[in-house]
């Protein structure tokens, strides 16, 4: 290969005008998902404070379970909670340097902060997103912790894989409080009543006290109260 064939050089399939997307890159939100659709094989990519992040390969157990238990929870309160949305890694156009592919992410279908795109993608911040992180280290923390805020995500969650830790954030004054599990071990959600996770039972992989835990909540008085509300 000559020199100007590898400056020009792609992956298979992108465009020969569009630049491939790269870890590090410096980008607006709109040259990173000119560059994203062009390259259909890349299955994750964010862009984060105007830097792209593309994850490596995912592990079983410090990701893909944790992940399932994370959708599953959510998807059990969203069927019995009409009016909210859940979402499994789904693009979210947060700002011009933003757009993460977070976990998971809970939103309420009508008259929250977030929209569905004509092209289908989440547009502002959704009430509540998931992530897994593999530690304290992770732009989880960081990076993206600080987006998240900065962009109005009301109830931030962090799965620690490594220390097998859960912090649960929710947006109080422009700032992250970090919420605490009661005597039971439950940490309740302050934006959507009845979400209710069961913390010892989460760290220890046991989804179906997990889910006991959130039907208890769904059955909550306030529960229905909140299903009104935002039927109305």
């Amino acid at each position: 290969m000559t020199l100007a064939e590898s400056l020009t050089h792609q992956l298979p399939g992108t465009p020969k005008d569009i630049p491939p997307l790269d870890n590090g890159d410096f980008l607006n939100r709109y040259e990173f998902e000119r560059r994203y659709h062009a390259m259909p094989h890349v299955k994750k990519a964010e862009l984060i404070e105007g830097v792209v992040y593309m994850p490596s390969p995912l592990r079983f157990r410090s990701h893909a379970k944790p992940h399932l238990l994370f959708n599953t929870w959510l998807g059990v309160y969203c069927a019995g909670t009409s009016g909210v949305e859940a979402g499994d890694n789904p693009t979210v156009r947060l700002d011009l340097d933003n757009e993460p592919q977070p976990d998971a992410v809970l939103r309420l279908d009508k008259g929250g902060s977030s929209s569905i795109s004509n092209d289908d993608y989440i547009e502002g911040a959704p009430e509540l997103i998931a992530e897994i992180a593999a530690s304290t280290a992770a732009y989880d923390l960081h990076q993206k912790k600080n987006a998240y805020r900065r962009n109005g995500v009301l109830e931030y969650i962090v799965w620690e894989m490594y220390e097998n830790r859960l912090l649960w954030f929710r947006l109080s004054e422009g700032e992250y409080i970090q919420m605490e599990p009661d005597e039971q071990g439950i940490i309740r959600s302050v934006v959507f009543p009845g979400l209710w996770l069961d913390v010892p039972a989460l760290l220890q992989g046991n989804l179906g006290a997990v889910l006991a835990a959130v039907q208890l909540g769904i059955n909550r008085p306030e529960h229905g109260e909140f299903v009104q509300r935002i039927s109305a």
